[in-house]
């Protein structure tokens, strides 16, 4: 049965995002996401910190899922 059976696995992250005030009229937005598993938290200044974190997290998901897969 274990070999018909279709892995489904899904991570939950949450985004939280602020408006920081620079001065002089500027605003940066600031972000903190967090894997909610395992509890890893990041702080970020741009899109792309947040996708690499995104990535770092999925990428070692999927590392664990196939060495449980080849146990």
């Amino acid at each position: 049965m274990d070999q018909h059976r279709i892995s489904h696995q899904s991570e939950l992250f949450t985004v939280r995002m602020w408006p920081e005030d620079l001065g002089e009229g500027q605003v940066e937005w600031r972000g903190k996401v967090q894997h909610a598993i395992s509890g890893e938290t990041r702080y970020f200044r741009d899109w792309s910190a947040l996708l690499a974190f995104f990535a770092e997290v999925l990428t070692t998901q999927e590392a664990v899922a196939g060495l449980e897969h080849e146990t």
